[in-house]
């Protein structure tokens, strides 16, 4: 007798393929989820019932099609009727009489997937103490219900007759492919032409040694450690392979996560905080909510809940670590330094930890913060490497040692110091308070300057810079450009000033401070050989020319940027002492 389905079932399977299910590859998962659900169902009543799945492929039966075979509970006529044409309708609730948490999927939603490859389904099914019942399901919206042979034990046979456009997902090679992808890690035998695919043990309940290898097939690295994590609340268990090498931080971390045994996704997001991009999870949980698709997991209270639980068992292994095996912790620091300094930024145990063990660099040699701090009354830092870089040396000359945290995160871990000790001394290193630690010169020597310096002035006024000529080590630097953090702004203002409307120009004109007041400065070295004979040198424009040349050296040197008229006199100073260095040559052009 022929009915309809109490839908529009084209209607249906297009939002199926187009809208819910990322590819038609689902029709397998869905249809190892209601033989697996059948299973369950009969278990409850008969704990000692077979439970197998066997699949037969197009190449392997008379008539071309697939055909699943379960050793489930099977269907009466009544719940043919009730499940397989009113879709959505949880008959594993309603009609199996236990609670949905037994179950991977929904009996309706799932089988009507499998239109996504077919244009025809035939279900043979048979409940214990009921007949056989056949039903045929067509994707024009039709199905018919018959009777037929005795089927001889009690379970289900869902057979596909394949549509020629997806003739390919039917193929052996396929069907085995995505069997053993969604479904190795059943807890029932599932066979595909007779090929057991289920695995005999899961990840999550292998021994260490078995966990590594595991790890280098599947995800194709020999993991720094495997962490066993758990939470029962979500009946979560599993374990978190530490990558062995860095991992970009922006990059999104997948993780293997199986519900009830099932492939819900191989690249699962959001199992995680985002600090912990350093691990890959292979996990199975039987609470966690999937999305309508069954392909990633729904973001609830519970999801948010594992979600801390699991960071906080990862916090508790790097903490371990610390105690048991520092020197490991040092190995794992400097592969995975950027997600625990992410993490410090939140919590006072990782922020110990960063401190006491991740080794930072200094003008005094790399040590970690605790002991920099034991060493110097005050953590004084730099913000940017190059920043570092042109200081280092003469601050270390000055006895001044200096922290680089030029690296992400670094700043605000050391400003979030006095959290773990209020006696802590933090200060950001201004450039300018360098000069204040510079030998002045004698009054004689100073004095003799003063013609010196009044031409070197005049070169540099153009270019908003100040000169002073100071003694300080090391001998070897010759001139120093040395930014406030005010010159910094004002330079940076001035800079926005010029490429904003008239409105915003006229804000931002309030914060502005006379030029002179914020002027970077052009320190030259006077215990440098090279600066003295320049300070001597007795033909103005040469002592122009030189100092214009100290300046764009310090420039370059400091990785400061170069604005068009820097450019401009570093080509200009650089021909010029040229010309003085090839006497008689001409400027090209001219006769």
């Amino acid at each position: 007798m022929s009915h309809s389905f109490q839908v529009d079932l084209r209607g249906i399977v297009d939002l199926l393929s187009h809208h819910l299910y990322g590819s038609p590859r689902v029709y397998v998962r869905e249809l190892l989820q209601n033989a697996v659900d059948a299973i369950t169902a009969r278990r409850v009543a008969h704990p000692g019932a077979p439970a197998s799945v066997w699949i037969e492929t197009p190449g392997r039966t008379p008539d071309g099609t697939l055909r699943v075979h379960d050793t489930g509970v099977g269907l009466t006529e009544d719940q043919v009727h009730e499940l397989l044409a009113t879709i959505g309708r949880s008959g594993k609730r309603d009609e199996l009489g236990f609670s949905r948490q037994e179950f991977l999927g929904q009996f309706g939603i799932g089988l009507l997937s499998a239109f996504l490859v077919a244009d025809e389904i035939r279900v043979q099914t048979r409940h214990e103490g009921a007949p056989t019942v056949y039903w045929t399901g067509y994707s024009d919206g039709r199905y018919a219900v018959e009777s037929g042979p005795e089927r001889a034990e009690v379970g289900t046979t869902v057979t596909l007759v394949p549509r020629r456009d997806a003739a390919d997902w039917l193929a052996a090679e396929r069907v085995v492919e995505l069997a053993r992808t969604f479904g190795e890690m059943l807890p029932v035998g599932v066979r595909v032409d007779g090929e057991l695919i289920t695995v005999e043990t899961p990840p999550w309940e292998l021994s260490r040694a078995e966990l590594f290898a595991y790890a280098q097939e599947t995800f194709g690295f020999v993991p720094f450690d495997v962490i066993e994590v758990k939470v029962p609340e979500a009946g979560l268990r599993g374990v978190a392979f530490v990558l062995p090498r860095p991992a970009n931080p922006a990059a999104k971390a997948g993780h293997r996560v199986y519900l009830k045994r099932m492939l819900l996704a191989e690249g699962a997001e959001g199992l995680l905080p985002e600090w912990a991009f350093f691990v890959r999870c292979v996990i199975d949980a039987s609470e966690l909510r999937p999305t309508a698709s069954r392909e990633a997991l729904f973001e609830d209270s519970l999801l948010e809940s594992v979600r801390e639980q699991l960071g906080d068992q990862l916090r508790g292994w790097m903490l371990t670590l610390a105690r048991r095996e520092p020197q490991r912790l040092q190995q794992f620091l400097s592969v995975h330094n950027v997600g625990v300094k992410t993490l410090a930024l939140h919590d006072l145990e990782m922020l110990r930890l960063v401190d006491e063990w991740w080794p930072m660099e200094t003008n005094m040699g790399r040590m970690p913060l605790a002991e920099f701090r034991r060493r110097y009354s005050t953590v004084r830092y730099c913000t940017t490497v190059d920043e570092f870089r042109q200081l280092a040396a003469v601050a270390a000359a000055q006895d001044l040692a200096v922290v680089n945290a030029g690296y992400v995160y670094e700043p605000d871990i050391i400003e979030r110091l006095p959290l773990l000790d209020p006696e802590v001394l933090v200060d950001r290193l201004d450039p300018s308070d360098l000069a204040t630690r510079f030998d002045t010169l004698d009054p004689a020597t100073d004095l003799g300057l003063r013609p010196f310096l009044a031409i070197a002035q005049r070169r540099m006024d153009p270019l908003g810079c100040e000169i002073v000529v100071r003694a300080f080590d090391p001998p070897g630097l010759a001139a120093l450009y040395l930014v406030d953090r005010e010159s910094t702004f004002q330079r940076q203002l001035r800079e926005t000033q010029e490429v904003v409307d008239e409105v915003w120009a006229g804000v931002l004109a309030a914060f502005e401070r006379a030029e002179a007041a914020t002027r970077p400065q052009l320190v030259l070295n006077h215990r440098n050989p090279l600066v003295r004979r320049v300070t001597a040198l007795p033909s103005p424009e040469l002592v122009g020319l030189a100092v214009e040349s100290l300046y764009g050296q310090a420039l370059l040197l400091g990785h400061h940027p170069l604005r068009p008229a820097d450019s401009a006199l570093l080509n200009r100073s650089f021909l010029g002492l040229l010309q003085q260095a090839v006497p008689g040559a001409q400027p090209e052009g001219e006769n």
